[in-house]
């Protein structure tokens, strides 16, 4: 069974379903573009949203829209504590769901997102705790109420994203860059800034489908490596964007991107 993604989610109500997709949306789009604190902040609400969808499937309850719980920690304890429902996904969304939400909700308030004086600066490392967390519980949901498997529910939640943010697909062995006018140094520089890491250049090679390694190496990576778009490791074989790279491909590529109907 393949989930269709404009029916997605379809039996929890549209006042609960719509801001839940709406908040998980933007954690992706402001993660894709490194912007830390705006993803953390989608974290709270998208928590909040999470918490009623389980409190009305465990109680049987309906809620019009998602509202901030007296005590987010509290309150989902308390759900774990009710009876069995006998549903399917009864300890998803009894159990395992309403444990991870204290933990978004500890990040959105006390980590230097929510107010002035947390712990910790907006970071990578917590917006990424906030994205996979998210997305996880997403595909959770997806699996519950579409009764479909993991792998089923995750391509659900993956096509959110891509509707949103359409610029890269992995496609397995290789990720393409649907833009196909994208210029070859565009290419490479939206490529590194979603890997986010170092990347050998036998895979940009094949994921951009340029013919010439060597002819690759000298008319790409050594121009963009030269202007410090990216650290290119000729020796190594490998290559990654770097913050002025990061801050071409969110201002030029995707920024542009997001606002095109």
């Amino acid at each position: 069974m393949t989930v269709n993604p404009t029916t997605l989610l379809a039996a929890i109500p549209a006042g609960l379903r719509d801001p839940l997709l709406e908040e998980y949306q933007k954690i992706a789009s402001n993660y894709a573009e490194q912007r830390w604190e705006p993803s953390e902040l989608s974290g709270g609400k998208f928590s909040e949203c999470v918490y009623w969808i389980c409190h009305d499937f465990v109680t049987g309850s309906t809620t019009a829209t998602p509202s901030k719980p007296g005590n987010m920690r509290g309150d989902c304890y308390t759900l774990e504590s009710k009876p069995n429902t006998g549903r399917t996904g009864d300890r998803s969304l009894r159990i395992l769901i309403p444990r991870m939400l204290p933990g978004l909700y500890e990040i959105r308030n006390n980590r230097g997102v929510g107010h002035v004086g947390g712990d910790v600066n907006p970071n990578h490392m917590d917006a990424t705790v906030i994205y996979s967390m998210a997305s996880y519980i997403v595909a959770e949901l997806v699996a519950v109420f579409h009764q479909v498997s993991t792998a089923e529910a995750q391509e659900a939640v993956d096509a959110i994203v891509e509707r949103k943010f359409a610029l890269v697909w992995d496609a397995g062995p290789v990720k393409r860059v649907l833009d196909q006018g994208m210029k070859s140094s565009d290419q490479t520089l939206l490529l590194l800034h979603q890997a986010g890491g170092w990347v050998t250049e036998k895979s940009l090679v094949a994921s951009i489908d340029y013919k010439n390694a060597s002819a690759y190496r000298k008319t790409v990576l050594s121009p963009l490596h030269k202007s410090r778009m990216i650290e290119h490791d000729a020796k190594g074989g490998q290559a990654k964007i770097s913050p002025k790279g990061s801050a071409h491909v969110e201002e030029k590529i995707i920024r542009p991107s997001l606002s095109t109907p």
